[in-house]
């Protein structure tokens, strides 16, 4: 009998199908900031909203040209010590072929590049929210620039680059629960115990001046977050990135009702606001587990983080800290949660073989997400806490208190979001307009 042949595997091939997927699920990730600054610009005052949409707007510009640059190669290249990657072939993006596929996969490196820029952009935009109505255009710019450098480029190398320690350990993260969701609300809560609260926290109305805003900006969220949640399988040939697909609407559908819940016995009322924040917390949690849940899983994922994240959106007036916009109770705590609960609801049939505590699988992963979660979380507190020490000392953080009172959005845009001349009526009807609105928001009530 002749003997056997073996045939070495064959390499990939770059996939038309799988790459226009994965462009595709990049402009789904980039479309998520601008509705990250509708949905932010719809929860602050009316004085603040221009400002609130351009904290968002300005990391694509910033984010974009650092990681052609340098976060590319920081964030993905050859390891060094499991704590950094670098690539000098990547720095500009100089030296990479038109079809050089991205290591064991059918795409090209360029659109791996660009998928996970999106990822990049969108870590710092949500630090924002925790900002409102009180920071330097120009600090905030600063920050996002060494924030991105010494923070985000490098967590992302642990996650998911080749050779990062918590890569290398195990740690689950399918699409951002560590790398983007816990950083950026670990980076909200230490800039916010560094610059302090609002002028009026805790004494003035500060109710969102648009919730039909607020609504859009959610719903451009949810709408994108299938491009960031199931693209990041980096194809569509074995069903995952479908189960990702499904998770994150049946994730994100059971914490809504369940934040809505929540609220009808807390406080009496299914609002807007809290459909919309429970939508996020969903969102949010099932980003890092949804590859390895089941969508019955899902729906645990997700009414768990529901009620969670909206009982720990109450806790800044408890401790006194001003996280404006609820990013560390949203995003910290959903990210969080949605992290920590794979070690018990993974179920082994998903992104892979690894099953959780109630899957017969022990503790063990559990163990992994612990390390992953409190790791990434304490770096980005204590560098983000520094970041902005340093900045606050050196420039100042915060604009001047008159400003603040005034509207941030005159002071640092010499703009106005509502243009109340255009009503007619000449100087006086526009001060009694410009009144009206004043005098409604004044009796609103805090939550």
């Amino acid at each position: 009998m002749a003997p056997a042949i073996t045939l070495a595997a064959e390499a990939p091939k770059l996939s038309a199908a799988n790459t226009g997927f994965m462009l595709i699920c990049s402009a789904l990730v980039m479309l998520m900031t601008p509705g990250l600054a509708f949905f932010y610009g719809g929860m602050v005052r009316v004085k603040s909203t221009l400002n609130m949409l351009m904290m968002s707007f300005i990391s694509l510009g910033i984010v974009t040209i650092l990681w052609v640059l340098y976060g590319f190669s920081m964030a993905f290249g050859t390891d060094s010590g499991s704590l950094i990657g670098w690539n000098s072939d990547w720095v500009g993006l100089s030296n990479i072929g038109l079809t050089q596929l991205w290591d064991g996969y059918t795409i090209p490196i360029f659109v791996f590049m660009v998928f996970q820029l999106m990822f990049a952009i969108i870590t710092p935009a949500l630090i924002s929210g925790a900002l409102a109505d009180r920071v330097k255009f120009s600090a905030w710019a600063l920050f996002i620039t060494l924030w991105a450098t010494v923070v985000y480029f490098p967590v992302a190398h642990w996650v998911w680059g080749a050779g990062g320690w918590a890569f290398e350990l195990g740690v689950i993260d399918f699409a951002g629960g560590t790398a983007v969701h816990i950083n950026a609300g670990a980076a909200a809560l230490g800039v916010i115990l560094v610059i302090g609260k609002r002028v009026g926290f805790k004494r003035d109305p500060m109710r969102p001046h648009s919730l039909p805003l607020v609504m859009l900006g959610a719903g451009l969220l949810w709408f994108g977050w299938f491009g960031f949640n199931a693209g990041s399988w980096l194809g569509n040939d074995d069903g995952v990135g479908a189960l990702m697909f499904v998770n994150t609407q049946v994730a994100t559908a059971a914490a809504m009702l369940a934040w809505l819940i929540y609220e009808k016995i807390r406080h009496g009322a299914f609002t807007t606001l809290g459909a919309a924040s429970g939508a996020v917390a969903g969102l949010v949690a099932i980003t890092p587990s949804g590859g390895a849940v089941s969508p019955l899983g899902a729906i645990a994922v997700g009414a768990i983080a529901g009620v969670l994240c909206a009982m720990a959106v109450g806790l800044k007036y408890k401790f006194g800290y001003d996280d404006s916009l609820d990013v560390v109770g949203v995003h910290l705590v959903g990210g969080v949660v949605g992290s920590l609960l794979i070690g018990f609801f993974a179920s082994g049939k998903g992104q892979s073989e690894v099953e959780g505590l109630f899957y017969g699988g022990g503790l063990t992963q559990f163990w992994k997400q612990c390390a992953g979660v409190f790791a990434v979380l304490a770096y980005s507190l204590i560098v983000s806490a520094i970041l902005a020490f340093i900045l606050d000392k050196t420039m100042g953080m915060r604009v001047p208190e008159d400003d603040e009172v005034a509207g941030i959005d005159q002071a640092e845009h010499a703009e106005t979001a509502y243009d109340f001349s255009g009503a007619g009526g000449g100087a006086a009807k526009t001060a009694a307009v410009a009144a009206a609105v004043s005098g409604a928001e004044s009796k609103k009530v805090d939550a």
